[in-house]
């Protein structure tokens, strides 16, 4: 409708326009031609009053005046017989003839019937009397002199009927164009409203799918248009949602299995502390509190790992030196790894100390969860070398283990929620799977990077890169 309606206003301007154009032009060229013939009609009386060096053969000789006229009009072929008739029988003074209305239709040529002549000093030779103060007088010369006076009546010229027939036909030319215009117009609306509303429809019937939950909905993507980009973005988001669909159904999945196990413990003992079957000693109490310690832990990483996906930890970044905030974590976490015969290295490459902005305490927790993580899976016995570097305005930190290793196949996984490589680090040693998912919000909240690789020592290595301040 609205190209419909755009296009009918186009055309209705055009339309208006070209007729005014076409009127306009028109006049332009009766006037012209008019002038054409007043310029002919004052030559050819000036020739004739050449012949005759005076009026007076003239006067009274309609006959004559009417021939003069006529051979001033560029149109030959027509015979004026009507007015021709009339004014012969006219007497002498009455000029111009005054046609009844039966025979208006005749008055085709406008100077044989509108203009008056007259002598030197304004005397009427042809004309009438009461017209006179309306004359426009164009000078008849002889010899440099004025001899007489052509006066010309006001008023519109009068067409010719052939004149008329034309403009007729143009306007019914001008109409019909115009109509096949609008209706050609309806049908391309038509067309266009076909073209764009089918894949609009597609689209609304897809997004409705989409929104009771058929996240497997996909547009086909059959042009390279705007309409084609939209289908393509809506297969994106779909997919999106599809993924988000699986990971939340997972992660309930997994919640639900985590938070399962350490309950079934706790009820199995509770139970035999109930029946008698277990005496309810120290060692019972202990048992049941580090059960109760594991869910602790677990409800805590969760809690963490949604205020982290959600942006909601708190963040209070200053300058802080990454180098410092690590030690001082190695040295707290030193006990434990002594209790297990574990060897940490420290390397640092930086020639001079490096300051990054970010939040100190946040920074600890990412270095404790990749200290705890190697502390709980490398092997007794085995050693952790962390390397910090530089490569120009990037901080390098790289914590490698020893074996137990994970396969290559595996590592691009090692960061999802509740994920465990269950050959080496399986559920025993208290982890659920989401420490390294808090390690990677951690370091992408701090702009940097962070993943997971083969480690020359047999284990896993963490590689993370953080932007130095300048």
């Amino acid at each position: 409708m609205t190209f419909l309606l755009t296009t009918s206003l186009i055309v209705s301007g055009m339309y208006v326009f070209m007729r005014w154009s076409l009127d306009r032009g028109f006049n332009a060229f009766i006037e012209k031609r008019q002038q054409e013939r007043i310029g002919a009609l004052v030559e050819g009386l000036g020739e004739y009053y050449a012949g005759d060096q005076d009026w007076r053969a003239l006067t009274g000789n309609k006959r004559k005046w009417m021939e003069l006229l006529w051979q001033a009009n560029e149109h030959r072929h027509y015979r004026p017989a009507q007015w021709f008739k009339q004014a012969l029988i006219e007497p002498p003074d009455v000029w111009p003839p005054a046609l009844p209305e039966s025979q208006a239709h005749w008055r085709f040529k406008p100077l044989e019937l509108s203009v008056m002549l007259l002598r030197a000093d304004k005397s009427i030779i042809f004309g009438r009397r009461e017209s006179l103060p309306q004359l426009t007088l164009y000078p008849i010369r002889y010899q440099q002199q004025t001899v007489g006076f052509l006066g010309v009546l006001p008023g519109k010229p009068v067409n010719q009927p052939l004149e008329l027939q034309f403009m007729e036909r143009q306007s019914q030319a001008f109409i019909w164009i115009a109509v096949f215009m609008v209706l050609l117009s309806a049908g391309l609306a038509l067309l266009l409203a076909y073209t764009l509303g089918r894949p609009l429809k597609r689209i609304t019937a897809a997004a409705k799918a989409l929104a009771v939950g058929s996240y497997d909905t996909r547009l086909p993507v059959e042009s390279g248009d705007e309409l084609g980009q939209l289908a393509r973005d809506f297969n994106e988001m779909a997919a999106a949602l599809e993924q988000s669909e699986q990971t939340r159904r997972r992660w309930v999945a997994d919640i639900s299995h985590e938070l399962r196990t350490p309950l079934a413990v706790l009820r199995g003992e509770l139970e035999a502390l109930q029946d008698g079957i277990r005496p309810l000693t120290r060692a019972a109490v202990d048992s049941l509190m580090n059960d109760v310690m594991r869910l602790h832990r677990l409800t805590d990483d969760l809690y963490q790992l949604s205020l982290s996906d959600q942006g909601a930890l708190s963040y209070r970044k200053t300058l802080v030196d990454p180098v410092a905030v690590l030690k001082q974590d190695l040295a707290a976490l030193a006990p434990e790894f002594d209790s297990k015969q574990l060897r940490v290295h420290l390397t640092d490459k930086l020639a001079t100390a490096a300051r990054i902005h970010a939040d100190p305490d946040r920074l600890s927790q990412l270095y404790r969860n990749l200290l705890n993580n190697s502390l709980n899976y490398t092997d007794r016995g085995g050693q952790l070398d962390i390397t910090v570097s530089q490569q120009a305005n990037r901080l390098i930190l790289v914590f490698a283990d020893s074996a137990p290793g994970v396969a290559e196949q595996e590592l691009p996984r090692l960061f999802d929620r509740f994920y465990r490589v269950e050959s080496s680090r399986s559920r025993h040693h208290g982890g659920a799977g989401l420490g390294l998912a808090i390690c990677s919000n951690i370091v992408q909240a701090h702009n940097g990077t962070i993943r997971a690789q083969a480690s020359p020592l047999g284990g896993l290595a963490i590689h993370i890169e953080l932007r130095i301040e300048s």
